[in-house]
């Protein structure tokens, strides 16, 4: 999977959005032109090929006004349409620059 995919998947309206990600998105108060935006400027930081029923990635990005954004996206190769699983404002003390893990 890659990026392009969903990006494309998200210009050709061609996303579905879980009801956990349009909670998430409200809690954080992250409206999905800013999740959107910050994945067409954004870059796969983790890969997850064996999840199910699609694989699935984290994508860090920025909002509009740069504040960090992570989203997970799943992917379906045959029909071309991308999921968004579940996106939150990353906190900082859990990741270093946003990209990596700290350990725990």
């Amino acid at each position: 999977m890659n990026i392009e995919d969903i990006i494309s998947a998200i210009q050709n309206h061609r996303v579905r959005i879980t009801d956990h990600a349009d909670e998430e998105a409200e809690s954080d108060d992250l409206s999905f032109d800013e999740i959107f935006y910050s994945v067409s400027n954004g870059e796969i930081i983790e890969q997850y090929p064996s999840d199910k029923p699609y694989p699935s990635c984290l994508i860090y990005g920025q909002t509009f006004s740069g504040d960090p954004v992570h989203s997970v996206w799943a992917y379906n190769e045959k029909t071309k349409w991308s999921v968004l699983i579940t996106v939150y404002r990353p906190d900082p003390e859990q990741w270093i620059n946003f990209r990596k893990r700290r350990d725990k």
